[in-house]
């Protein structure tokens, strides 16, 4: 990772390629992407974002921006891309492909590993407000009819469970026992079985967001708002519901949230809310991809290590005896 120091040199170069206000970006994270907050020559404030090398190329950016551009158009509260001098969503900056889209106001509705707040209704109340913005955004996809072939990542049957995951190979995690590992490999052969058949029985595929997490949807007195489309691609619906609860299955009013996002996705897509078993499946796959994507992220005694692992393992148990801690 570089430098605090080293980031801030390359924002004003990547600045350069949009009408700064000139006042002086303030660094927000350092984290997949470096993200400031920038101020435009027209007063708006904006996020400037410094994509990490290697991972999404300009041209899967460029689409990832074009589909946000549509949607907030829509009137969806997601981040407006704003173009630059040449009337392009990007520029290269310091190896680094950079993006600008506006500024959403808000704070994030939780954290990682932190305890939801609030009271149960207050809980509930909040997710079927997320799912109620899932369905929405899935909706409006559906109605802007995008090219298939737009270039994004594909979480489909190999991009979650194929010999090469998008994320990694979440079973040769080295805090897996051997028990464990055995485990988790039964479980990806059979839910790779089940993913092929439901494909085969028309499942609900199509653009998705991928990592509905806390710290990616704002709460401001607009309603919801959804950032960070860093990870979307093309995959099972579904799916954007088990990343809405992966952080939540430590809670102790679980089911009572899951009962409450499917509902509210239910309506928002005027579909029959997907059940416990549905949501079993894609937060288990969520899981898995979770574990490959910490291996190369953090170090072994890092104790998001054994938390991702401990959930992948827990949730496999259940989803190969046919039960469900979301019921």
């Amino acid at each position: 990772m570089i430098a605090e120091t080293e980031a801030l040199d390359m924002a004003p170069a990547a600045l350069a390629h949009w009408r700064s206000g000139g006042r002086a970006p303030r660094l927000v994270k350092m984290r997949e992407n470096i993200v400031f907050q920038v101020w435009l020559a027209d007063g708006r404030a904006a996020a400037l974002r410094l994509h990490r090398p290697g991972y999404q190329s300009r041209a899967a950016i460029t689409a990832e921006l074009d589909w946000t551009a549509a949607l907030a158009r829509g009137g969806l509260r997601v981040p407006e891309p704003i173009a630059g001098r040449d009337g392009s969503w990007t520029c290269e900056a310091g190896g680094r492909v950079a993006s600008v889209v506006g500024w959403l106001e808000g704070a994030a509705v939780g954290a990682a590993e932190r305890p939801l707040a609030g009271s149960v209704r207050e809980q509930a109340d909040l997710f079927r407000r997320i799912g109620a913005l899932v369905g929405g955004l899935h909706r409006a996809t559906d109605a802007l009819a995008f090219d298939p072939a737009l270039t994004r990542p594909s979480w489909d049957v190999a991009g979650l469970l194929g010999e090469e995951p998008l994320w990694g190979r979440f079973w040769d995690n080295p805090v897996l026992s051997e028990g464990d590992r055995a485990l988790i490999l039964r479980a990806r052969t059979e839910a790779a079985t089940e993913l092929r058949r439901r494909l085969a029985e028309g499942a609900d595929f199509g653009l998705i967001h991928a990592d509905v997490l806390r710290e990616n949807l704002l709460a401001a007195p607009g309603g919801l708002a959804l950032i960070d489309f860093d990870d979307s691609g093309y995959g099972f619906r579904l799916y954007d519901l088990g990343t809405a609860l992966v952080q939540s299955l430590e809670e102790p009013h679980l089911p009572v949230l899951a009962a409450a996002l499917a509902g509210g996705y239910g309506a928002a897509r005027g579909i029959p809310a997907p059940d416990a078993r549905d949501l079993t499946l894609f937060t288990l796959l969520r899981c898995l991809a979770s574990l490959g994507w910490i291996m190369t992220r953090a170090l072994p005694d890092d104790p998001r290590q054994g938390l991702y692992a401990g959930r992948a393992v827990g949730l496999a148990r259940h989803w190969l005896a046919g039960t469900s801690p979301l019921a």
